[in-house]
Protein backbone atom coordinates (compact mmCIF):
# COMPACT_ATOMS: atom_id res chain seq x y z
CA UNK A 1 0.00 0.00 0.00
CA UNK A 2 1.40 3.51 -0.76
CA UNK A 3 1.68 6.33 1.40
CA UNK A 4 -1.11 8.18 -0.47
CA UNK A 5 -3.32 4.91 -0.16
CA UNK A 6 -2.75 4.51 3.32
CA UNK A 7 -4.09 8.55 4.20
CA UNK A 8 -7.08 8.01 1.82
CA UNK A 9 -7.74 5.19 4.18
CA UNK A 10 -7.12 7.19 7.62
CA UNK A 11 -8.76 10.34 5.94
CA UNK A 12 -11.07 9.60 3.22
CA UNK A 13 -11.35 12.59 0.69
CA UNK A 14 -15.09 13.96 0.13
CA UNK A 15 -16.32 14.81 -3.33
CA UNK A 16 -15.37 18.11 -5.07
CA UNK A 17 -12.62 17.69 -3.51
CA UNK A 18 -9.05 17.78 -5.81
CA UNK A 19 -7.17 20.67 -7.83
CA UNK A 20 -6.28 20.67 -11.00
CA UNK A 21 -2.98 22.45 -10.99
CA UNK A 22 -1.15 23.62 -14.69
CA UNK A 23 1.94 22.03 -12.87
CA UNK A 24 4.36 22.97 -15.92
CA UNK A 25 3.00 26.59 -15.21
CA UNK A 26 4.09 25.92 -11.31
CA UNK A 27 7.19 24.38 -12.01
CA UNK A 28 9.15 26.92 -14.52
CA UNK A 29 7.57 29.92 -12.05
CA UNK A 30 9.68 28.21 -9.04
CA UNK A 31 12.09 27.16 -11.46
CA UNK A 32 12.12 23.22 -10.02
CA UNK A 33 9.58 20.19 -10.55
CA UNK A 34 7.58 19.06 -7.32
CA UNK A 35 7.24 15.89 -5.42
CA UNK A 36 5.29 13.63 -6.84
CA UNK A 37 3.57 12.88 -3.77
CA UNK A 38 2.69 16.59 -3.40
CA UNK A 39 1.49 16.10 -6.98
CA UNK A 40 -1.02 13.43 -6.64
CA UNK A 41 -2.35 14.41 -2.86
CA UNK A 42 -3.42 18.01 -4.95
CA UNK A 43 -5.04 15.78 -7.60
CA UNK A 44 -7.14 13.99 -4.42
CA UNK A 45 -7.75 16.35 -1.66
CA UNK A 46 -6.40 20.21 -3.33
CA UNK A 47 -5.71 22.97 -1.39
CA UNK A 48 -7.52 23.14 2.68
CA UNK A 49 -7.16 22.40 6.05
CA UNK A 50 -7.21 19.01 7.93
CA UNK A 51 -9.76 19.39 11.42
CA UNK A 52 -9.48 22.94 11.47
CA UNK A 53 -5.73 22.67 12.44
CA UNK A 54 -3.82 22.31 9.41
CA UNK A 55 -3.73 24.05 6.19
CA UNK A 56 -2.57 22.55 3.13
CA UNK A 57 -1.42 24.92 0.62
CA UNK A 58 -2.32 24.61 -3.12
CA UNK A 59 0.62 25.76 -5.33
CA UNK A 60 0.75 29.30 -6.20
CA UNK A 61 3.26 30.91 -8.85
CA UNK A 62 5.95 31.93 -7.28
CA UNK A 63 7.36 35.65 -6.97
CA UNK A 64 10.13 37.72 -5.66
CA UNK A 65 9.77 39.11 -1.76
CA UNK A 66 6.84 42.16 -2.36
CA UNK A 67 5.48 40.50 -4.98
CA UNK A 68 1.74 39.15 -5.19
CA UNK A 69 0.84 35.90 -3.03
CA UNK A 70 -2.56 34.63 -1.82
CA UNK A 71 -3.26 35.06 2.56
CA UNK A 72 -1.67 31.68 3.59
CA UNK A 73 -0.19 31.16 -0.04
CA UNK A 74 2.24 28.96 -0.63
CA UNK A 75 4.46 31.94 -1.36
CA UNK A 76 4.17 34.29 1.08
CA UNK A 77 4.56 31.04 3.99
CA UNK A 78 7.66 30.41 1.79
CA UNK A 79 8.40 33.89 2.52
CA UNK A 80 7.67 33.46 6.57
CA UNK A 81 10.16 30.32 6.72
CA UNK A 82 13.26 32.24 4.87
CA UNK A 83 12.97 35.19 7.57
CA UNK A 84 12.31 32.95 10.14
CA UNK A 85 15.37 30.62 9.31
CA UNK A 86 17.59 33.72 9.04
CA UNK A 87 16.40 35.60 12.36
CA UNK A 88 16.94 31.72 14.12
CA UNK A 89 20.62 30.97 12.26
CA UNK A 90 21.91 34.44 12.02
CA UNK A 91 25.76 32.63 11.43
CA UNK A 92 24.61 31.19 8.22
CA UNK A 93 25.58 33.11 5.45
CA UNK A 94 22.35 31.45 3.17
CA UNK A 95 19.30 30.45 3.28
CA UNK A 96 18.80 26.77 2.21
CA UNK A 97 16.11 26.56 -0.62
CA UNK A 98 12.50 26.18 1.30
CA UNK A 99 8.94 25.99 0.25
CA UNK A 100 6.50 25.93 1.99
CA UNK A 101 3.47 23.84 2.13
CA UNK A 102 1.38 23.67 5.33
CA UNK A 103 0.90 25.98 8.32
CA UNK A 104 -0.87 25.27 11.34
CA UNK A 105 -3.21 26.89 14.05
CA UNK A 106 0.33 26.72 16.36
CA UNK A 107 2.06 28.97 13.82
CA UNK A 108 4.24 26.04 12.93
CA UNK A 109 5.81 26.10 9.26
CA UNK A 110 5.77 22.88 7.37
CA UNK A 111 8.26 23.44 4.54
CA UNK A 112 10.41 20.99 2.09
CA UNK A 113 14.38 21.51 2.55
CA UNK A 114 14.23 21.83 -1.26
CA UNK A 115 18.28 21.11 -1.94
CA UNK A 116 18.25 17.92 -4.03
CA UNK A 117 17.75 17.94 -7.68
CA UNK A 118 15.35 15.05 -6.88
CA UNK A 119 12.23 16.54 -5.35
CA UNK A 120 10.95 13.25 -4.67
CA UNK A 121 13.91 13.21 -2.11
CA UNK A 122 13.07 16.67 -0.44
CA UNK A 123 13.20 15.85 3.32
CA UNK A 124 10.37 17.80 5.44
CA UNK A 125 11.63 20.62 8.04
CA UNK A 126 9.08 22.02 10.38
CA UNK A 127 9.29 25.12 12.54
CA UNK A 128 7.71 24.15 15.99
CA UNK A 129 7.29 27.67 17.18
CA UNK A 130 6.43 26.46 20.83
CA UNK A 131 9.89 24.81 20.66
CA UNK A 132 11.75 27.35 18.51
CA UNK A 133 13.29 25.32 16.58
CA UNK A 134 13.85 23.51 13.38
CA UNK A 135 13.52 19.85 12.93
CA UNK A 136 14.10 17.84 9.87
CA UNK A 137 11.82 14.35 9.13
CA UNK A 138 13.24 11.70 6.28
CA UNK A 139 9.78 10.96 4.53
CA UNK A 140 8.24 13.45 1.99
CA UNK A 141 5.10 15.34 2.76
CA UNK A 142 2.37 12.45 2.29
CA UNK A 143 4.41 9.82 4.63
CA UNK A 144 4.85 12.78 7.11
CA UNK A 145 1.03 13.38 7.52
CA UNK A 146 0.28 9.63 7.31
CA UNK A 147 3.38 8.83 9.90
CA UNK A 148 1.67 12.26 12.06
CA UNK A 149 -1.61 10.35 12.10
CA UNK A 150 -0.23 7.21 13.61
CA UNK A 151 2.24 8.89 15.99
CA UNK A 152 4.87 7.23 14.98
CA UNK A 153 7.73 9.71 15.35
CA UNK A 154 9.25 10.21 18.62
CA UNK A 155 7.40 13.17 19.15
CA UNK A 156 4.43 14.64 17.51
CA UNK A 157 6.13 17.56 15.45
CA UNK A 158 3.73 20.15 15.62
CA UNK A 159 2.58 22.41 18.70
CA UNK A 160 -0.59 20.95 19.34
CA UNK A 161 -1.28 17.18 19.29
CA UNK A 162 -4.73 17.74 17.60
CA UNK A 163 -3.83 15.46 14.99
CA UNK A 164 -1.21 13.22 16.24
CA UNK A 165 -2.29 9.75 16.50
CA UNK A 166 -5.63 10.76 15.64
CA UNK A 167 -8.31 7.96 14.16
CA UNK A 168 -10.50 9.73 11.68
CA UNK A 169 -9.05 13.04 10.76
CA UNK A 170 -11.05 15.09 8.09
CA UNK A 171 -10.47 16.95 5.04
CA UNK A 172 -11.92 19.55 3.85
CA UNK A 173 -10.91 21.66 0.22
CA UNK A 174 -11.19 25.34 1.01
CA UNK A 175 -13.83 25.74 -1.25
CA UNK A 176 -16.06 23.36 0.01
CA UNK A 177 -15.19 24.89 3.43
CA UNK A 178 -16.21 28.57 2.21
CA UNK A 179 -19.99 27.41 0.25
CA UNK A 180 -20.40 25.80 3.87
CA UNK A 181 -19.65 29.42 5.80
CA UNK A 182 -21.38 30.88 3.16
CA UNK A 183 -24.81 28.79 4.02
CA UNK A 184 -24.58 29.75 7.60
CA UNK A 185 -23.08 26.43 8.60
CA UNK A 186 -19.64 25.90 10.75
CA UNK A 187 -17.61 23.86 8.38
CA UNK A 188 -15.86 21.67 11.42
CA UNK A 189 -19.35 20.86 13.58
CA UNK A 190 -22.25 20.73 10.93
CA UNK A 191 -24.40 23.04 13.44
CA UNK A 192 -25.40 26.26 12.56
CA UNK A 193 -22.67 29.40 12.21
CA UNK A 194 -23.33 31.90 15.10
CA UNK A 195 -20.98 34.05 13.30
CA UNK A 196 -22.83 33.53 9.81
CA UNK A 197 -23.03 36.85 8.06
CA UNK A 198 -21.10 39.44 10.64
CA UNK A 199 -17.60 39.12 8.88
CA UNK A 200 -19.58 40.02 5.11
CA UNK A 201 -18.54 37.01 2.62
Amino acid sequence: MSWLEEVRRIMPSHPGAGDTVDWDTIEASWGTPFPSDYKEFMAEYGGGAIDDYLSLMAPEPHSEPGGESSYLGMQQETWNAEDVWRAGRPETAEIPRLIAWGVDSSSDLLCWLATDSDPDKWPVVVWNRDDVRWTEYAPGMVEFLCRLFRAEFDECPLGAVSLWGVGSPRFLHRAEEQRLRKAGISPWTGEPDPFAGMFGD
